[in-house]
């Protein structure tokens, strides 16, 4: 099995033009070893607890039935082990072990030809060596200068029109954050490094400010959330990294951490799964990063709460429950920089002050669980919200709804037909939406800059490429590139797509925004597979097919909510 289940974009110029590679010197020798104290105690305390439930459940039950089933098993063994030495000792006599190392007496024959070594290196002495390997005709060393020392370094290079491509992949059960390279002249995108991950992982988010005590320092980490409570911070400008360089949860420290000594009561307060105001207790499903305040990051659980992080500090600012089921989508509103959006499985979406933790906030109501929010970042008054039934919501926030069963959107659109997990807006060019959805196709829509005449959203065209169900589907972030869409999913693998040089796109926003002229071919970018790997995801595929798996009919119908 392998799967993406999120990805993320680096903006062009914040990574390091030459990553470094991982020194592991005396202190970080020392933050690793108090890390792994932390996971080796939480692992002492599950092998204790699971020898004491399996003793409790013994043979005959109770301590006799204890004591009687331990007596026979240890008589039950003793007698394996005699029966396997007798079956040994029959085996080994053919060789006669014994005499191994005995003189072999002298039979009185001679060799035919003098000198004549019959041993197995018999002819050692025609062999011929040099003290000095430089003197051997037959051996070519290169120079072991700073050659590739040199070569090793422009191999990492990473140039200032280069764009990095986040993922997060399971593979075989085996979860790592995969840093890809975009080369968008060269039509190339290959993996650059990765690091392990301790679960699997759910969602990943891009941070501009290295998370220690400097304020506003400036970095390029990566935030991620897994099936863990704790959120780890990863330095992307690190090649072979071993351990995150900060962990935002229960034992929070930036830099080197003075872990406690004592930590036998994390694994307690962890399986009390008790929501609290300190960190999360169960899997982080969402991050957001504040663009405008760079050492906020938002992050949501399925313990119910939102929670707010100051990277200077690696603590938790406020914490906040909004919602009464597990919260899974955020948005910072484009302007209004205290402002984040959430949605939840509880089927409805809030838009809070950050700066108000006991404030009334409002709320929204959809008609399925929320699969993820997004402000307009063209419109400061609108957001968007998809749900696992394949509906897209436009609301207006100025719109405030007296419960949350009685909202009203301003357009209502069910693009698929199965859970809409993922949509984006363009960065670049009003109205331009990709939805993606795990009936493996994407999307590309055009919203009307006024909807109130009647218009609505119309599809511009549908494709399946062929990444599987699709997890993901997200805008480059700069305008150079702002039509590059990272698409991911079920079958592991990233692919680019070039919307600009499809013509149904090139027709649809000419007038908004300046497009390749003439006949473009279109430009799909992703890393090589084997053939074998292409052989068994198509059988794969065939056979969900077969089982009843394939997708619905497609979506496309919108319904005004302007008329009662």
């Amino acid at each position: 099995m392998s799967m993406i289940t999120a990805t993320a974009w680096v903006p062009r110029g914040h990574a390091a033009a030459y990553p470094t590679k991982y020194v592991f010197d005396e202190d970080e020798y020392a933050r690793i070893s108090k890390l792994a104290k932390l996971e080796l105690d939480d692992a002492k305390e599950d092998l204790e607890e699971a020898r004491q439930a399996l003793g409790k459940t013994s043979v005959g039950g109770g301590e006799e039935g204890a004591e009687a089933g331990g007596v026979k098993l240890e008589q039950d063994e003793d007698e394996k082990s005699e029966k396997d030495a007798e079956e040994d000792d029959d085996d080994l006599k053919e060789y006669d072990m014994e005499h191994y190392d005995d003189e072999p007496e002298p039979t009185g024959e001679e060799d035919e030809e003098e000198g004549v070594d019959n041993s197995i290196f018999g002819n050692i002495k025609s062999l011929a060596y040099y003290k000095d390997q430089n003197e051997d005709p037959y051996i070519q060393l290169p120079d072991a200068g700073n050659v590739s020392d040199e070569e090793e370094r422009e191999e990492l290079q990473v140039l200032p029109t280069d764009n990095m491509v986040l993922a997060a992949r399971i593979e075989d059960e085996v979860a790592h954050l995969e840093v890809y390279v975009y080369e968008d002249e060269a039509d190339n995108l290959y993996v650059h490094h990765d690091v392990m991950l301790p679960a699997v992982p759910l969602c990943v988010e891009w941070l501009s400010t290295r998370p220690d005590t400097t304020p506003s320092s400036q970095g390029n980490f990566a935030a991620v959330g897994t099936m863990d409570p704790d959120i780890e911070l990863w330095d992307l400008d690190i090649v072979d990294c071993m351990y995150p360089t900060a962990i935002l949860g229960q034992n929070s420290q930036p830099g080197a951490p003075d872990m406690p000594t004592e930590p036998t009561t994390k694994k307690k307060k962890r399986k009390s799964k008790k929501a609290n105001d300190a960190y999360h207790v169960d899997s982080v499903l969402s991050l957001a990063a504040n663009r405008q305040h760079t050492n906020l990051l938002a992050s949501a659980s399925a313990d119910k709460t939102t929670k707010l992080w100051d990277l200077n500090t690696c603590t938790a600012a406020h914490s906040y429950s909004h919602h009464t089921d597990k919260v899974c989508a955020l948005s910072w509103h484009p302007t209004q920089s205290s402002v984040l959006l959430s949605g939840s499985y509880d089927r409805t979406v809030v838009a809070a002050d950050m700066r108000a933790p006991n404030a009334t906030v409002p709320r929204w109501g959809v008609e399925s669980d929320v699969e993820q929010v997004r402000w307009d970042p063209h419109n400061d008054n609108q957001f968007y919200v998809s749900t696992e039934n394949g509906v897209l919501h436009c609301f207006d926030a100025r719109q405030l709804p007296s419960k949350p069963e009685k909202s009203k959107a301003v357009w209502r659109l069910q693009a698929h037909e199965k859970s809409l997990s993922s949509f984006s807006i363009n960065p670049a060019v009003p109205g331009f939406i990709a939805t993606a959805s795990t009936d493996r196709t994407v999307k590309l829509w055009n919203i009307p800059s006024d909807t109130s005449a009647g218009s609505g959203p119309s599809m511009v065209t549908s494709r399946d490429l062929g990444v599987g169900k699709v997890f993901s589907a997200n805008f480059a972030p700069d305008d150079a590139v702002a039509f590059r869409l990272a698409v991911a999913g079920s079958k592991g693998a990233v692919q680019v797509w070039d919307t600009s040089t499809n013509r149904a796109v090139r027709e649809a926003f000419a007038t908004r925004v300046k497009m390749p002229e003439g006949d473009v071919k279109e430009r799909l970018v992703g890393v090589e597979q084997d053939d074998e790997i292409e052989e068994e995801e198509e059988e794969a595929a065939e056979a969900e097919e077969a089982a009843g798996g394939g997708s619905g009919e497609e979506g496309g119908g919108w319904e005004s909510m302007d008329e009662d």
